[in-house]
């Protein structure tokens, strides 16, 4: 039995639409990446105040993805300690973004591991969403202009951060 070429075509046709809608709504937003304004980033500190990331325009800013439960963000903070004491006089900044998580672990990992910058408590996980976080720790190295330099998915070293550093450390 013959079937009419132009059931074919149709069925062709809705096909390759579905296809383009498909591919369309996977395509990446182009409004996030290196090169691209650092996303949104305010909330409630662990103590309870409030916190915006343009209130650090002009400052280098690593912003930290991490989680009082992640064996590498254990390993990771000490090291983002000594090295806020190291680039103080560059005016370095670092952020925590805390999710899937409680305030008080996080409170009690910061003071067990030595950080002194603000960390962000992210109950519903929208700044991990609006970063595109992977895993923990994560971290962002985002430039004097709030422009994203360069990106960290896993545990820095120290020649990670230094490396990095140096992409948003330059003058303002």
């Amino acid at each position: 039995m013959r079937r009419p070429i132009g059931l074919l075509l149709a069925v062709a046709v809705l096909t390759t639409v579905a296809v383009v809608a498909i591919v369309a709504r996977s395509r990446p937003d182009d409004s996030f990446g290196k090169g691209k304004a650092a996303p949104n980033l305010a909330g409630t500190t662990l103590e309870g105040q409030p916190f915006d990331l343009a209130s650090l325009r002009g400052h280098p800013v690593v912003i930290n993805f991490w989680a009082s439960w992640c064996i590498p963000c254990q390993q990771e903070m000490p090291l983002l300690a000594t090295k806020v004491a190291a680039h103080a006089g560059s005016g370095l900044a670092v952020v925590g973004v805390l999710s899937s998580d409680t305030v008080e672990n996080g409170l009690a990992f910061e003071k067990k591991y030595g950080a002194t910058w603000t960390s962000v408590f992210d109950p519903d996980e929208a700044l991990i969403r609006a970063y595109r976080v992977l895993g923990r720790p994560q971290s962002f190295f985002v430039d004097r202009n709030g422009i994203l330099q360069s990106i960290q998915i896993g545990y820095l070293t120290d020649a990670d951060f230094e490396r990095q550093f140096a992409l948003i450390a330059g003058g303002s």
